[in-house]
Order: structure tokens, then sequence, then C-alpha cells
């Protein structure tokens, strides 16, 4: 028991070539060694068990290496390297930032660096988690970081680089460390279970590696711990069970029932999930990176994305060709919709059962009007179709049959006066013939329109009714107009606008703006324009405006008057003087305030 040592340590790199996934950044050090071009100050920057600390170790012991092997390697025999392998070396020095960030911790260091190197040719320094000094700290350290004693290299070590001072970045030679690829931690694991005599499954492996995120010493963690839990035999179910990660299967089930649109057993399987202790983030979070692996197997171009062992490759190849893209979009979509608003919603659970049920009627038949996956409708069908009742007949109505029996009206055609009146005219009568073909139900009350006020006489055992329905084209009874109002004809006019074509934007902008007035004969109404250009642009309007609203509102006597207005009508803007002046006719006390303070506008 007291010999152990945990696999991080005991299978801790002590060479370049066995370095895991930073092949890059291990060749530049190589050949900087070999070339002999060292800088004195490195700083290696990257997430946490990567091997930052672990190649500046390595780094250290090369360069003071007596007799370097011919690949730029320590020789390992050597004093300086034996003195290194047993901890002895007085040439490495490391210092931990994170508790001795103060400025006497960095002068102390500063008083070290004066001494030469008694075997080898420098003296390194290591600083771990470097971003933890202090600002002073960094202060103190600049003038040695710049300018070192040709003896002396630092490397400093951060996972943060961005809390770093640029002062200090720019004395620096930068290495950046990526994060460890899954296939370069498998094939380690692997390794390493080789050499304890440890039977793996590769897809256990594999879910260690995932689990890791890109940490190959929180890999071996995780593995230790797994080998603990199993006794030297790790298996996909032992690791899925000791790490409480979500089996694949589940989603391979859930995606089954998606596809067939059965919801009932989407729920129940979700429900599965939950009685296990799973969260609904995290499996919500696991089924949209299914859906993503599901998108990336269906081309073999983008299949090497697919980060997930050869057994399960097969599975999710399958399983895709079965999965129509504009599914796989919206889905994804859908689940990224209800991770973002997990967090804020009070009923967790209904938000997840929700999202199931809309991705489960993705593929529905009715589903025909699909939009590729940029924008999924969010809507729930019924679990349980109801059956089609039979289709009633139309009622024939009064009004129908009076349709019917009175004789088509024929409209007349009125002259136009000018070209451009001619051309208002048409634009009228297109958009009547539109409003025909769409039947609009207007949106105004019983009381302004559809009811004359003469020749009406209600039975006592009738009950009002009001037409639900009529076109534009039904015209009052011979002899009779309907009452009109000024917010009818403001609600028809902004109609009017809305249907203009498109080469009258202007216009239809200035009809938007203007709110229409009617005159004491309640049959003339009036547009107040600004100036004479706009007043005829108006005038030319009008037979087509006049043309409309006479149809819409049942009254043949509607007519526009079209006005320039006055200059006492017209808003301006006032100056802060006229402003003040205002104020102090409403409240004398202003003008005895700004006296007795002596104010003055600036």
């Amino acid at each position: 028991m007291e010999d152990y040592i945990v696999s991080a340590r005991k299978y801790r790199p002590s060479t370049f070539e066995s370095v895991v996934g930073q092949h890059a950044l291990t060749t530049t050090l190589k050949n900087a060694i070999a070339t002999g071009k060292l800088a004195h100050a490195y700083l290696f920057c990257g997430p946490r068990g990567v091997g930052k600390t672990t190649c500046a170790r390595i780094f250290a012991k090369t360069i003071n290496c007596l007799h370097p092997t011919a690949d730029g390697e320590a020789c390992n025999a050597c004093e300086s390297c034996t003195a290194f392998n047993e901890q002895r070396s007085y040439n490495i020095h490391e210092l931990d930032a994170a508790s001795n960030n103060s400025v006497d911790d960095i002068r102390q260091l500063v008083e070290q660096v004066r001494i030469p190197p008694q075997i080898g040719k420098y003296k390194v320094y290591i600083i771990d988690e470097v971003h933890m000094l202090s600002a002073s700290a960094f202060n103190a350290f600049l003038k040695t970081l710049e300018e070192p004693p040709h003896h002396a290299i630092f490397i400093l070590a951060t996972t943060e680089k961005h809390k770093i001072l640029p002062t200090i970045l720019s004395r620096c030679q930068i290495y950046d460390f990526n994060r460890i690829r899954v296939e370069d931690i498998v094939t380690h694991l692997a390794y390493v279970a080789s050499k304890e005599g440890i039977t793996a499954e590769p897809e256990a492996l594999n879910v260690i590696a995932l689990k890791a995120d890109g940490g190959m010493r929180d890999a071996l963690s995780i593995f230790d711990q797994v080998v603990s839990f199993t006794g030297g035999n790790i298996t996909y179910r032992s690791v899925i069970e000791n790490l409480n990660v979500l089996d694949y299967e589940y989603y391979f089930r859930l995606t089954d029932y998606f596809l067939e649109n059965k919801v009932t057993d989407t729920l129940l399987l979700f429900n599965e999930v939950l009685n296990k202790g799973f969260e609904g983030s995290h499996f919500i979070t696991g089924l949209a990176s299914h859906f993503r692996d599901l998108l990336v197997s269906k081309d073999p171009v983008t299949l090497p994305l697919l980060e997930v062992g050869a057994g399960i490759r097969q599975r999710y190849q399958e399983q895709a060709q079965k999965c129509p893209l504009p599914f796989l979009y919206r889905a994804m979509k859908l689940c990224n919709d209800c991770d973002l608003n997990y967090r804020a919603s009070k009923n967790k659970r209904l938000l997840v059962e929700l999202t199931l049920i809309q991705v489960a009627q993705l593929t529905s038949d009715e589903d025909d009007t699909a939009s590729g996956g940029r924008s999924p409708e969010q809507k729930i069908k019924p679990l349980q179709t109801p059956q089609a009742a039979t289709p009633a007949q139309p009622a024939t109505t009064a009004t129908s049959a009076r349709k019917q029996q009175q004789p088509a009206q024929s409209q007349p055609v009125a002259t136009a006066q000018t070209a451009s009146q001619a051309a208002h005219a048409s634009t009228a009568s297109l958009l009547l013939t539109k409003e025909k073909q769409e039947k609009k139900i207007p949106v105004v009350k019983a009381g302004g329109l559809g009811i004359s006020i003469k020749h009406y006489t209600q039975p006592a055992n009738e009950t009002p009714q009001v037409v639900a329905e009529q076109t534009p084209q039904e015209q009052a009874p011979d002899g009779e107009d309907y009452m009109v109002n000024e917010r009818d004809i403001n609600f028809y006019w902004q109609e009017y606008a809305n249907n203009m074509p498109q080469a009258q934007v202007a216009l239809s902008t200035r009809m938007h703006a203007m709110r229409l007035h009617l005159l004491d004969d309640n049959t003339t109404f009036e547009v107040v324009v600004d100036n004479e250009v706009i007043a005829k642009e108006f005038v030319a309007l009008a037979p087509g405006v006049e043309a409309y609203l006479r149809a819409r509102l049942k009254n043949r006597k509607l007519t526009m008057k079209v006005r320039v207005s006055e200059l006492s009508e017209r808003p301006r803007a006032y100056s802060r003087v006229e402003k003040y002046q205002m104020m102090v006719q409403k409240n004398k006390a202003l003008q005895q305030l700004t006296e007795e303070f002596g104010l003055e506008f600036s």
C-alpha cells in the first residue's frame, strides 16, 4: 500500500517523445535546444492537465544534460540528469505562485538568480500558476525577466493567460498547449492498462476520455477510480455506472421513438432516466449532442468529428441513415432552446417534456411545411387524432338568398381626368378586387357599419343579428346611404394605405401618419397636408380613395377634400428661453427661484 503511486505521477512523461498530444510544441522546443537558440523567458499556457509543467521540467533537464542524444533528448545517465531524476538538482527551481505571490517572494527569487549553476549550463526557474502573482510582484519581476543573467531561464506556466500583464507577455515566448484529443487519451489509457495488467473495453476507455474533457491528468485519475471500482476488469457498463454517465442506449431508443412519433414511449423513457437520478439539464444536453453526432455520421466527410468507440460508431452510422436532415436540424434547435431556458424555468420537467413532444412530432405526416431547421414552429399536436367529423352542409342565409335573386349591379366607370388620376383609380379597383377575394371581415362594431337608420323596425320576438361577413362590392339599397364616422373612415384609410403598391411607398407612409377629420355635413372628410406639392399628389389620389371608401362604407356621397395647413397649425421647435417663459407663465415661483439663486442659461 505504501509503494502505490497514482497513474498520473507514475506514468508522467520524462522525455519529449513521451508527451501525449503536444507534438508541435515538443518539436519546437527540441529544435531550439538542438540549435542553441534558447530564449530567456517562456510562457506555457493552456487548460489543466495537458502537460505544461511536465514539458517545463523536461525542457529544464534537457538543456542541462551533459550528453544529449542525437534526437535532442536527455541521456538520463549524466550527473545532471541523475540529480534531476532523484529530485536533488540545484539547477531547477520550482515556485508555486499561488502561495508565494507577494513582492518579498519575488525579491528572494531575484536574489537567487544571481548565483550561477554548479553543474550544467543553466539555472531554470519554473513559476507555476503565475497569474496568481500580485500586481506589485509582477512589477518587481519585470526588470529581471527582461534582462536576466545569461545562465538564467524562466518558464512561466498558467491556465489563465488573460490575467497576466501585457508587459510580462511581451517579454516571453508564448506556447499555447491544446486540449488532448479523445483518440490520444484512449491510446495512452490502453498503454497504461497493458502495463498494469488491466483489461479494458475500448468503449469504456472512450467514456473516460470524454469525461476528462481533454486533460490527461483527469483521465488518469478517473482511470484509477474505475480500476478501484471494477477490480481490474473495466467494462462499459461499470464505467457508466461508476461515473454516473447516461448510457448511449437511452438516446438510441429515444431517437427511434421520435422517428415513429411515439410520444407516450418518449415520456416514459424520460421518466425512467429521472428515476435513475439524472438531471433534466444533463439529459437534454446529452440528447442535443446525440443529434449532433447523428448529423456528422450522415456524411463520410464529417465522420472523423465523431468521438466515440468503434462499436458505438457503427450504431451511429446505422441510425443516421434513418434520420432526415430537416429532422436533425430542427431537433437540435429545439433541444438547444430547451437548454437555454432550463435554468429560468419554474417547471423544469414540464419544459423538457414539451420539448420531447415537439421533437416526437417533427416527422408526422401533418408537418409538411418544415423550414429546414432554421426556425422550427413550436407547437403541440394532439396525442390522439380525433375521428373526422362529417362536413356540415353550409346553411343558406337570407343574405345569400337575396344575393342570388338580385341581378349583378354594373359598376360605373369614371372617365379619368388625368393620367395620374386614372392610375390611382385603377389602384383602388385592384384593392377592391383583392378585398373581395380575401373576404375580410371589417373590424368595426355594428353601430358603425351594416345597419341602416331608415325603414328599420325590429320585431319583438326577433333577436338582433349582425351579418358576420360582407364583401366590399355589396351596395346599400337604392336611395339609402349608411352613416359614417371618423373612426371608420380612418380605419379604411389606413387599410387603403396598407395595400398600396410598392412604387407608392412614400405616399403610403404619409397616409399612415395622417388623421382624417369629418366635416359638419358628415359626408366630406378633410386631408390636411404641409405644402402644395403634397396637396397635388393627394388631389390626384382622391378619385381612387373616394371610390374605395364609398364601397367599403356603403355611402355614395363621401367626398375627399385636400387642404394645405396654415402656419399656426404646424408644430415648431421651441428654444430653451421660450420653454422657460412658458413655464414661468404656469408657475411664477420659477422666476423667483431663478432670481434668488442667480441662475442663467448656459
